[in-house]
Protein backbone atom coordinates (compact mmCIF):
# COMPACT_ATOMS: atom_id res chain seq x y z
CA UNK A 1 0.00 0.00 0.00
CA UNK A 2 1.40 3.78 -1.06
CA UNK A 3 1.08 6.64 0.78
CA UNK A 4 1.31 9.64 -0.47
CA UNK A 5 2.28 12.88 1.49
CA UNK A 6 1.12 16.15 0.48
CA UNK A 7 3.36 19.52 0.93
CA UNK A 8 2.52 22.37 2.72
CA UNK A 9 0.83 24.85 0.31
CA UNK A 10 0.18 22.47 -2.54
CA UNK A 11 -2.29 23.38 -5.33
CA UNK A 12 -2.36 27.09 -3.83
CA UNK A 13 -1.97 29.85 -6.30
CA UNK A 14 0.03 32.89 -6.27
CA UNK A 15 3.63 33.63 -5.03
CA UNK A 16 4.86 32.63 -1.93
CA UNK A 17 5.75 35.56 0.84
CA UNK A 18 9.00 35.63 1.42
CA UNK A 19 10.14 35.30 5.54
CA UNK A 20 11.51 37.93 7.08
CA UNK A 21 14.24 36.76 9.55
CA UNK A 22 14.96 38.58 12.62
CA UNK A 23 18.43 38.57 14.55
CA UNK A 24 18.57 38.96 18.11
CA UNK A 25 21.30 41.60 18.73
CA UNK A 26 23.36 40.22 21.60
CA UNK A 27 24.50 43.40 23.67
CA UNK A 28 28.18 43.60 24.91
CA UNK A 29 29.12 42.77 28.61
CA UNK A 30 29.92 46.49 28.38
CA UNK A 31 26.66 47.88 27.11
CA UNK A 32 24.98 45.75 29.88
CA UNK A 33 27.18 47.05 32.59
CA UNK A 34 26.58 51.01 31.89
CA UNK A 35 23.05 50.51 31.12
CA UNK A 36 22.42 48.82 34.93
CA UNK A 37 25.09 51.64 36.43
CA UNK A 38 22.95 54.57 34.95
CA UNK A 39 19.57 52.73 36.08
CA UNK A 40 20.69 52.72 39.69
CA UNK A 41 22.13 56.06 39.49
CA UNK A 42 18.76 57.29 38.50
CA UNK A 43 17.03 55.16 41.27
CA UNK A 44 19.60 56.47 43.38
CA UNK A 45 19.35 60.00 43.18
CA UNK A 46 15.51 59.80 42.85
CA UNK A 47 15.67 58.26 46.54
CA UNK A 48 17.75 61.30 47.76
CA UNK A 49 15.89 63.64 46.17
CA UNK A 50 12.80 62.03 48.09
CA UNK A 51 13.92 61.49 51.13
CA UNK A 52 15.82 64.38 52.02
CA UNK A 53 16.59 63.64 55.47
CA UNK A 54 17.46 60.07 55.28
CA UNK A 55 19.83 61.32 52.26
CA UNK A 56 21.12 64.05 54.69
CA UNK A 57 21.40 61.48 57.46
CA UNK A 58 23.60 59.09 55.24
CA UNK A 59 26.28 61.91 54.21
CA UNK A 60 26.74 62.88 57.50
CA UNK A 61 27.08 59.26 59.24
CA UNK A 62 29.96 58.96 55.69
CA UNK A 63 31.92 62.03 56.41
CA UNK A 64 31.96 61.37 60.41
CA UNK A 65 33.51 57.73 59.21
CA UNK A 66 35.66 59.83 56.57
CA UNK A 67 37.17 62.41 59.17
CA UNK A 68 37.02 60.46 62.98
CA UNK A 69 37.09 57.10 61.96
CA UNK A 70 34.87 54.20 62.56
CA UNK A 71 35.33 53.99 66.83
CA UNK A 72 34.43 57.60 67.63
CA UNK A 73 31.56 57.37 64.86
CA UNK A 74 29.82 54.68 66.71
CA UNK A 75 30.71 56.04 69.99
CA UNK A 76 28.85 59.07 68.83
CA UNK A 77 26.01 56.98 67.62
CA UNK A 78 25.91 55.28 71.02
CA UNK A 79 25.67 58.54 72.78
CA UNK A 80 22.80 59.65 70.43
CA UNK A 81 20.84 56.33 71.06
CA UNK A 82 21.10 57.08 74.78
CA UNK A 83 19.73 60.50 74.74
CA UNK A 84 17.36 59.70 72.50
CA UNK A 85 16.09 57.18 75.21
CA UNK A 86 16.23 59.80 77.78
CA UNK A 87 14.34 62.50 75.83
CA UNK A 88 11.84 59.47 75.51
CA UNK A 89 11.26 58.62 78.90
CA UNK A 90 10.90 62.57 80.57
CA UNK A 91 9.59 64.22 77.13
CA UNK A 92 7.29 61.15 75.73
CA UNK A 93 5.21 63.90 74.41
CA UNK A 94 7.34 66.09 72.86
CA UNK A 95 9.55 62.99 71.79
CA UNK A 96 6.27 62.10 70.00
CA UNK A 97 5.62 65.05 68.09
CA UNK A 98 9.47 65.42 66.89
CA UNK A 99 10.95 62.15 66.26
CA UNK A 100 8.10 59.50 66.34
CA UNK A 101 5.74 61.99 64.03
CA UNK A 102 8.97 62.59 61.51
CA UNK A 103 9.51 58.67 61.16
CA UNK A 104 6.11 57.11 60.84
CA UNK A 105 5.75 60.04 58.14
CA UNK A 106 8.79 59.28 56.73
CA UNK A 107 9.09 55.36 57.09
CA UNK A 108 4.69 54.75 56.50
CA UNK A 109 2.63 57.09 55.21
CA UNK A 110 5.23 58.68 53.02
CA UNK A 111 6.32 55.54 51.61
CA UNK A 112 3.15 53.78 50.76
CA UNK A 113 1.11 56.78 49.91
CA UNK A 114 1.42 57.40 46.42
CA UNK A 115 -0.01 53.35 45.67
CA UNK A 116 -2.34 53.99 48.23
CA UNK A 117 -4.40 56.35 46.54
CA UNK A 118 -3.91 55.27 43.48
CA UNK A 119 -5.84 52.24 44.81
CA UNK A 120 -8.07 53.69 46.40
CA UNK A 121 -9.35 55.85 43.57
CA UNK A 122 -8.18 59.19 45.68
CA UNK A 123 -5.15 60.12 42.86
CA UNK A 124 -6.40 61.58 39.49
CA UNK A 125 -4.50 61.91 36.20
CA UNK A 126 -4.26 65.10 33.60
CA UNK A 127 -2.80 64.44 30.80
CA UNK A 128 0.62 62.19 31.24
CA UNK A 129 0.62 63.94 34.99
CA UNK A 130 -0.41 62.22 37.59
CA UNK A 131 -1.66 64.12 40.80
CA UNK A 132 -2.11 62.80 44.30
CA UNK A 133 -3.46 64.70 47.86
CA UNK A 134 -0.27 66.44 49.23
CA UNK A 135 0.52 65.57 52.76
CA UNK A 136 1.00 68.21 54.72
CA UNK A 137 2.81 66.89 58.03
CA UNK A 138 2.07 64.02 60.40
CA UNK A 139 1.53 64.25 64.31
CA UNK A 140 1.82 60.85 66.32
CA UNK A 141 -0.09 60.43 69.37
CA UNK A 142 0.01 57.48 72.05
CA UNK A 143 -2.91 56.03 70.33
CA UNK A 144 -3.89 58.27 67.09
CA UNK A 145 -1.58 58.56 63.98
CA UNK A 146 -3.32 62.15 62.96
CA UNK A 147 -1.56 62.95 58.83
CA UNK A 148 -3.22 66.57 57.73
CA UNK A 149 -3.86 65.97 54.02
CA UNK A 150 -4.72 68.83 51.01
CA UNK A 151 -7.51 68.13 48.81
CA UNK A 152 -7.04 67.76 45.04
CA UNK A 153 -9.45 70.48 43.14
CA UNK A 154 -13.03 69.32 42.83
CA UNK A 155 -12.36 66.67 45.89
CA UNK A 156 -14.19 66.58 49.08
CA UNK A 157 -14.14 65.46 52.71
CA UNK A 158 -16.76 62.36 51.61
CA UNK A 159 -14.39 60.73 48.85
CA UNK A 160 -12.31 60.02 51.83
CA UNK A 161 -15.21 59.32 54.35
CA UNK A 162 -16.18 56.65 51.54
CA UNK A 163 -12.71 55.05 51.56
CA UNK A 164 -11.94 54.88 55.03
CA UNK A 165 -12.43 51.19 55.69
CA UNK A 166 -9.25 51.03 52.81
CA UNK A 167 -7.09 53.28 54.32
CA UNK A 168 -6.70 51.53 57.41
CA UNK A 169 -6.38 48.61 56.04
CA UNK A 170 -3.57 49.97 53.95
CA UNK A 171 -1.66 52.11 56.64
CA UNK A 172 -2.33 48.60 59.42
CA UNK A 173 -4.58 51.09 61.09
CA UNK A 174 -8.09 49.80 63.35
CA UNK A 175 -9.85 52.31 61.68
CA UNK A 176 -9.54 55.27 59.85
CA UNK A 177 -11.84 58.42 60.75
CA UNK A 178 -11.72 62.04 58.67
CA UNK A 179 -11.97 65.39 60.09
CA UNK A 180 -12.42 68.95 58.17
CA UNK A 181 -9.49 71.54 59.43
CA UNK A 182 -10.96 73.73 56.79
CA UNK A 183 -12.21 73.75 53.06
CA UNK A 184 -9.76 72.04 50.96
CA UNK A 185 -7.86 70.31 54.09
CA UNK A 186 -8.54 67.35 55.81
CA UNK A 187 -7.18 65.43 58.79
CA UNK A 188 -7.02 61.65 58.61
CA UNK A 189 -6.93 59.71 62.19
CA UNK A 190 -5.27 56.62 62.41
CA UNK A 191 -5.88 54.43 65.50
CA UNK A 192 -3.61 52.07 65.51
CA UNK A 193 -4.49 50.94 69.19
CA UNK A 194 -7.68 51.07 70.63
CA UNK A 195 -7.34 52.49 74.67
CA UNK A 196 -11.10 52.03 75.13
CA UNK A 197 -10.32 48.32 75.36
CA UNK A 198 -9.63 48.67 79.19
CA UNK A 199 -12.44 49.56 81.51
CA UNK A 200 -12.09 52.75 82.90
CA UNK A 201 -12.45 53.09 86.54
CA UNK A 202 -14.86 55.57 88.15
CA UNK A 203 -13.27 59.00 88.10
CA UNK A 204 -12.59 61.50 90.94
CA UNK A 205 -14.68 64.74 90.51
CA UNK A 206 -13.27 68.16 90.64
CA UNK A 207 -13.51 70.40 93.69
CA UNK A 208 -15.39 72.79 91.94
CA UNK A 209 -17.03 71.14 88.85
CA UNK A 210 -16.58 72.93 85.68
CA UNK A 211 -19.81 72.68 83.97
CA UNK A 212 -18.71 72.99 80.37
CA UNK A 213 -15.81 70.31 81.14
CA UNK A 214 -17.22 67.41 83.48
CA UNK A 215 -14.97 64.18 83.56
CA UNK A 216 -16.88 61.14 82.19
CA UNK A 217 -14.36 58.83 80.48
CA UNK A 218 -12.38 58.76 78.22
CA UNK A 219 -12.01 59.43 74.25
CA UNK A 220 -10.41 57.20 71.46
CA UNK A 221 -7.10 59.25 71.49
CA UNK A 222 -6.27 58.35 74.65
CA UNK A 223 -7.37 61.84 76.67
CA UNK A 224 -10.21 62.58 79.19
CA UNK A 225 -13.70 62.89 77.76
CA UNK A 226 -14.71 66.00 78.61
CA UNK A 227 -18.77 66.91 78.69
CA UNK A 228 -20.48 70.21 78.27
CA UNK A 229 -23.88 69.90 80.52
CA UNK A 230 -24.40 73.85 80.68
CA UNK A 231 -26.35 75.33 77.79
CA UNK A 232 -26.74 71.82 76.58
CA UNK A 233 -29.08 69.21 76.75
CA UNK A 234 -28.35 65.58 76.58
CA UNK A 235 -29.93 62.57 74.90
CA UNK A 236 -28.32 59.30 75.72
CA UNK A 237 -29.19 55.70 73.32
CA UNK A 238 -28.21 52.58 73.49
CA UNK A 239 -29.52 48.52 73.88
CA UNK A 240 -29.90 46.96 77.35
CA UNK A 241 -26.12 46.43 78.82
CA UNK A 242 -24.68 49.06 76.69
CA UNK A 243 -23.78 51.11 79.50
CA UNK A 244 -26.25 54.12 79.58
CA UNK A 245 -26.18 53.56 83.52
CA UNK A 246 -22.06 54.22 83.42
CA UNK A 247 -22.67 57.30 81.42
CA UNK A 248 -25.68 58.66 83.53
CA UNK A 249 -23.29 57.94 87.26
CA UNK A 250 -20.11 59.18 85.61
CA UNK A 251 -22.63 62.42 85.04
CA UNK A 252 -24.02 62.61 88.57
CA UNK A 253 -20.61 61.91 90.21
CA UNK A 254 -19.01 64.34 88.32
CA UNK A 255 -21.17 67.04 89.05
CA UNK A 256 -21.95 65.93 93.24
CA UNK A 257 -19.96 68.85 94.47
CA UNK A 258 -22.34 71.19 92.28
CA UNK A 259 -25.30 69.17 93.93
CA UNK A 260 -23.47 69.10 97.68
CA UNK A 261 -23.47 73.11 97.24
CA UNK A 262 -26.67 74.06 95.62
CA UNK A 263 -25.26 74.86 92.59
CA UNK A 264 -27.09 72.04 90.55
CA UNK A 265 -30.64 70.64 91.67
CA UNK A 266 -31.86 67.33 89.68
CA UNK A 267 -34.94 66.42 89.43
CA UNK A 268 -35.42 62.96 88.43
CA UNK A 269 -37.89 60.59 86.77
CA UNK A 270 -37.76 56.53 86.49
CA UNK A 271 -40.43 55.28 84.77
CA UNK A 272 -38.72 51.53 85.30
CA UNK A 273 -40.44 51.59 89.27
CA UNK A 274 -37.40 53.37 90.72
CA UNK A 275 -34.93 51.04 89.90
CA UNK A 276 -32.20 52.26 88.26
CA UNK A 277 -31.90 55.79 89.77
CA UNK A 278 -33.07 55.04 93.19
CA UNK A 279 -29.64 54.35 94.44
CA UNK A 280 -28.96 57.72 93.86
CA UNK A 281 -32.29 59.55 94.75
CA UNK A 282 -30.95 61.55 98.02
CA UNK A 283 -28.60 63.68 95.44
CA UNK A 284 -32.28 64.56 93.87
CA UNK A 285 -34.66 67.36 94.81
CA UNK A 286 -37.75 65.64 93.69
CA UNK A 287 -38.28 61.97 92.21
CA UNK A 288 -40.99 60.62 90.46
CA UNK A 289 -41.36 56.63 89.44
CA UNK A 290 -43.81 54.54 88.62
CA UNK A 291 -46.93 56.74 88.85
CA UNK A 292 -47.23 57.95 84.98
CA UNK A 293 -48.99 60.92 86.52
CA UNK A 294 -46.84 61.80 89.14
CA UNK A 295 -44.27 61.63 86.51
CA UNK A 296 -45.90 63.84 83.99
CA UNK A 297 -46.68 66.07 86.33
CA UNK A 298 -43.28 66.86 87.52
CA UNK A 299 -42.09 67.61 84.08
CA UNK A 300 -44.87 69.96 83.95
CA UNK A 301 -43.53 71.81 87.20
CA UNK A 302 -40.38 71.82 85.96
CA UNK A 303 -42.29 73.78 82.74
CA UNK A 304 -43.83 76.24 85.25
CA UNK A 305 -40.29 76.36 86.50
CA UNK A 306 -38.23 77.80 83.39
CA UNK A 307 -41.41 79.87 82.36
CA UNK A 308 -41.09 82.16 85.72
CA UNK A 309 -37.44 81.86 85.76
CA UNK A 310 -37.27 83.21 82.11
CA UNK A 311 -39.35 85.96 83.04
CA UNK A 312 -37.37 86.73 85.82
CA UNK A 313 -34.44 86.90 83.73
CA UNK A 314 -35.85 89.37 81.51
CA UNK A 315 -37.21 91.88 83.98
CA UNK A 316 -33.60 91.85 85.02
CA UNK A 317 -32.47 91.83 80.92
CA UNK A 318 -30.21 88.90 81.58
CA UNK A 319 -30.21 86.35 78.49
CA UNK A 320 -28.21 83.42 79.88
CA UNK A 321 -28.66 81.79 83.30
CA UNK A 322 -25.97 81.85 85.22
CA UNK A 323 -25.60 78.99 88.14
CA UNK A 324 -25.57 80.20 91.64
CA UNK A 325 -26.61 79.14 95.12
CA UNK A 326 -29.44 81.00 94.88
CA UNK A 327 -30.28 80.72 91.93
CA UNK A 328 -29.24 76.85 90.71
CA UNK A 329 -28.94 75.07 87.56
CA UNK A 330 -32.01 72.81 87.38
CA UNK A 331 -31.43 69.45 85.61
CA UNK A 332 -34.41 66.94 84.46
CA UNK A 333 -33.28 63.68 84.32
CA UNK A 334 -35.38 61.25 82.57
CA UNK A 335 -34.55 57.84 82.73
CA UNK A 336 -35.98 55.42 79.60
CA UNK A 337 -37.97 58.28 78.04
CA UNK A 338 -39.90 56.36 75.78
CA UNK A 339 -41.97 54.96 78.30
CA UNK A 340 -43.61 58.73 78.52
CA UNK A 341 -43.19 59.81 74.92
CA UNK A 342 -44.34 56.14 73.17
CA UNK A 343 -45.31 53.79 75.69
CA UNK A 344 -48.19 55.21 77.53
CA UNK A 345 -51.52 53.99 77.58
CA UNK A 346 -53.01 56.80 78.54
CA UNK A 347 -53.56 59.45 75.50
CA UNK A 348 -53.81 62.25 77.77
CA UNK A 349 -50.64 61.19 79.59
CA UNK A 350 -48.71 60.62 76.59
CA UNK A 351 -49.59 64.39 74.82
CA UNK A 352 -48.83 66.15 78.15
CA UNK A 353 -45.63 64.20 78.17
CA UNK A 354 -45.18 65.45 75.09
CA UNK A 355 -45.65 68.85 75.44
CA UNK A 356 -44.00 69.50 78.30
CA UNK A 357 -40.39 68.15 77.08
CA UNK A 358 -40.49 69.81 73.97
CA UNK A 359 -41.30 73.04 75.59
CA UNK A 360 -38.08 72.03 78.68
CA UNK A 361 -35.94 71.05 75.28
CA UNK A 362 -36.49 74.04 72.82
CA UNK A 363 -36.75 76.92 75.34
CA UNK A 364 -35.37 75.74 78.35
CA UNK A 365 -31.11 76.04 77.78
CA UNK A 366 -31.12 80.06 78.47
CA UNK A 367 -33.38 79.67 81.41
CA UNK A 368 -30.75 76.73 83.12
CA UNK A 369 -33.36 74.45 82.79
CA UNK A 370 -31.50 71.10 81.05
CA UNK A 371 -32.80 67.82 80.11
CA UNK A 372 -30.62 64.74 80.38
CA UNK A 373 -32.68 61.68 78.68
CA UNK A 374 -31.89 58.35 78.19
CA UNK A 375 -33.86 55.76 75.74
CA UNK A 376 -33.40 52.38 74.69
CA UNK A 377 -35.62 52.23 71.44
CA UNK A 378 -34.85 54.78 69.28
CA UNK A 379 -37.62 54.95 66.85
CA UNK A 380 -39.40 57.11 64.31
CA UNK A 381 -42.02 57.35 67.22
CA UNK A 382 -39.53 58.09 70.28
CA UNK A 383 -37.22 60.97 68.94
CA UNK A 384 -39.78 63.49 66.69
CA UNK A 385 -37.35 66.02 68.77
CA UNK A 386 -33.83 64.87 68.22
CA UNK A 387 -32.31 68.26 67.02
CA UNK A 388 -33.20 69.26 70.07
CA UNK A 389 -30.60 67.72 72.25
CA UNK A 390 -27.44 69.36 71.00
CA UNK A 391 -25.62 66.59 72.42
CA UNK A 392 -26.40 63.02 71.25
CA UNK A 393 -24.36 59.36 72.52
CA UNK A 394 -24.79 56.87 70.96
CA UNK A 395 -24.14 53.50 72.44
CA UNK A 396 -24.05 50.08 71.12
CA UNK A 397 -27.17 49.95 68.95
CA UNK A 398 -28.92 46.87 67.64
CA UNK A 399 -29.42 48.30 63.58
CA UNK A 400 -27.33 50.67 61.79
CA UNK A 401 -30.58 52.60 60.11
CA UNK A 402 -30.88 53.50 64.21
CA UNK A 403 -27.41 55.07 64.35
CA UNK A 404 -28.82 58.14 62.48
CA UNK A 405 -31.58 58.00 63.84
CA UNK A 406 -30.52 59.20 67.57
CA UNK A 407 -26.87 60.69 66.11
CA UNK A 408 -28.20 62.67 62.65
CA UNK A 409 -27.89 62.15 59.22
CA UNK A 410 -24.70 60.50 57.81
CA UNK A 411 -23.19 60.01 61.28
CA UNK A 412 -22.76 56.44 60.59
CA UNK A 413 -20.63 57.53 57.22
CA UNK A 414 -18.85 59.87 59.12
CA UNK A 415 -17.45 57.06 61.33
CA UNK A 416 -20.17 56.31 64.13
CA UNK A 417 -20.71 52.46 63.84
CA UNK A 418 -22.34 52.07 66.86
CA UNK A 419 -24.31 48.81 65.52
CA UNK A 420 -20.81 47.49 65.49
CA UNK A 421 -19.73 48.13 69.21
CA UNK A 422 -19.10 44.65 70.84
CA UNK A 423 -21.46 43.53 73.98
CA UNK A 424 -18.23 43.01 75.84
CA UNK A 425 -17.67 47.05 75.77
CA UNK A 426 -20.40 48.65 77.69
CA UNK A 427 -20.14 52.04 77.97
CA UNK A 428 -18.25 52.44 74.76
CA UNK A 429 -20.11 54.74 72.22
CA UNK A 430 -19.97 57.78 69.75
CA UNK A 431 -21.08 61.50 70.49
CA UNK A 432 -22.02 64.08 68.05
CA UNK A 433 -21.68 67.84 69.36
CA UNK A 434 -23.68 70.65 68.21
CA UNK A 435 -21.84 72.28 64.92
CA UNK A 436 -19.16 68.90 64.53
CA UNK A 437 -19.14 67.25 61.76
CA UNK A 438 -17.37 64.31 63.00
CA UNK A 439 -18.67 61.91 65.68
CA UNK A 440 -16.05 61.23 68.76
CA UNK A 441 -15.32 57.79 70.20
CA UNK A 442 -15.44 57.39 73.58
CA UNK A 443 -15.61 55.24 76.85
CA UNK A 444 -17.82 56.16 80.33
CA UNK A 445 -16.56 55.24 83.42
CA UNK A 446 -18.19 51.81 85.14
CA UNK A 447 -19.22 53.25 88.27
CA UNK A 448 -20.19 50.40 90.48
CA UNK A 449 -22.52 50.34 93.77
CA UNK A 450 -20.02 51.06 95.75
CA UNK A 451 -18.82 54.34 93.89
CA UNK A 452 -22.93 55.30 93.62
CA UNK A 453 -22.75 54.88 97.53
CA UNK A 454 -19.58 56.90 97.68
CA UNK A 455 -20.94 59.79 95.92
CA UNK A 456 -24.39 59.78 97.75
CA UNK A 457 -22.49 59.79 101.08
CA UNK A 458 -20.13 62.95 99.89
CA UNK A 459 -22.29 64.95 98.14
CA UNK A 460 -25.79 64.46 99.05
CA UNK A 461 -27.70 67.68 99.91
CA UNK A 462 -28.51 67.73 103.72
CA UNK A 463 -31.98 67.30 104.40
CA UNK A 464 -33.83 65.83 106.81
CA UNK A 465 -35.65 62.14 106.81
CA UNK A 466 -39.25 63.55 105.99
CA UNK A 467 -37.93 65.65 103.76
CA UNK A 468 -36.34 62.82 101.82
CA UNK A 469 -39.26 60.38 102.64
CA UNK A 470 -41.66 62.94 100.79
CA UNK A 471 -39.09 63.50 97.76
CA UNK A 472 -38.69 60.17 96.92
CA UNK A 473 -42.32 59.25 97.03
CA UNK A 474 -43.57 62.54 95.59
Amino acid sequence: MRTTTLRTGAGMRGGKTPQLVTIQPRPTLTAVIVTNLVRITGRLLRWLTEHAAAAGVILVLLLCLVVFGWVSTLAALVGLGCALALWHRRRPDSFRWVVTSRWRAMAIYGRCWQPAMVTCGLATRLGDEEYLPRIRKVRSEVCVDRVLVDLLLGQAPEDFDARTSQLAHTFEAIRCRVVVERPGRIWLEFTHRDPLTETVTALDPEPVPDLTALPIGRTEDGRPWLLRLLGAHLLIAGATGSGKGSVLGSLLRAVGPAIRDGIVRVWAVDPKGGMELSPSAPLFDRFAYGDAAAMVALLEDAVAFMRERAERLRQQGARVHVPTETDPLLLVLVDEMAALTAYVGDRDLKKRADSALQLLLSQGRAAGVLVVAALQDPGKDVLPYRDLFPTRIGLRLLEDVQVDMVLGRSARQHGAECDQIPASLPGVGYVTLEGHREPVRVRAAFVADDDVAATVRDFAPSTTDDQTLRMVKG
